[in-house]
């Protein structure tokens, strides 16, 4: 696995916003500065059935963008499979899998093909700490914190054959460790130092996420929510660079 050379391409614009109409000012307005964005549930749910996130991805990609498509995918295998086809043929660089079923992960990479997608397994929101996982009655001997399962998840994605796995910068280092330089890591919940943290309960800024390991950094209401969306793109892209520089 080659990272980008420029730190500019580590950065994924989270396209979080309700319409689809609103995504493409918003790519506009970003322009250059930008070349990677994440189209999620909200888009790919809006709009009607040739104006919605399916098709953004497409535009974005003849645009020269690098889309990633977080679709949380998590079905039966026949159901996956032909579902990550159907994906590999809109020409999205990544997209997500539900990270806690071997059997999904395996029709996942099935339906790839000979494509270039990359299958990324979801180990743990960002949004979830301990206290919730206890809620859905995952504990001990699995997991007695969110970084175990996240850790457990990823080490079964990697031996799966999935290229890589979503979690937070806070866990990248024990998955590096654990999986090798070739096993992408990207990382949501990111966010400048002193920002709000909104709903994410584990959080990173993206020099400690990319110094724990993360090849890409995800970004969404930091930037979206800016009153100057291209400045806001700049400032994490730099901060980027002068981790990696």
């Amino acid at each position: 696995m080659t990272r980008p050379d420029h730190p500019r391409d580590r950065l994924i614009v989270a396209l979080d916003v309700p319409t689809v109409a609103e995504a493409r000012e918003l790519v506009r307005t970003i322009g250059d500065e930008a070349t990677f964005y994440k189209v999620g549930l909200e888009l790919i749910l809006t709009g009607g059935a040739f104006d919605n996130g399916l098709a953004l991805v497409g535009e974005l990609v003849d645009q020269g963008k690098r889309v990633f498509l977080d679709a949380k995918l998590l079905d039966i295998g026949n159901t996956v499979e032909r579902s990550v086809a159907r994906v590999a043929e809109l020409g999205a660089s990544f997209l997500t899998i539900h990270g806690h079923d071997r059997k999904t992960m395996k029709a996942a990479i099935a339906g790839r093909g000979t494509s270039d997608l990359k299958l990324l397994a979801v180990t743990v929101l960002t949004s979830l700490n301990a206290d919730d996982l206890a809620e859905q009655g995952i504990g001990e001997p699995l997991a007695a914190s969110p970084a175990d399962l996240v850790l457990h998840r990823a080490r079964m994605a990697h031996d799966a054959g999935l290229d890589g796995v979503i979690s937070s910068g806070q866990e990248a280092a024990k998955i590096r460790a654990a999986t090798g330089g070739d096993f992408l890591i990207v990382t949501p919940g990111i966010r400048l130092p002193g920002s709000d943290a909104g709903d994410q309960q584990r959080i990173m800024t993206p020099h400690h996420a990319i110094s724990a390991g993360a090849d890409y950094i995800v970004v969404g209401r930091p930037i979206n929510a800016a009153s100057d969306p291209k400045a806001a793109v700049a400032t994490f892209v730099r901060h980027i660079a002068e981790r990696t520089a």
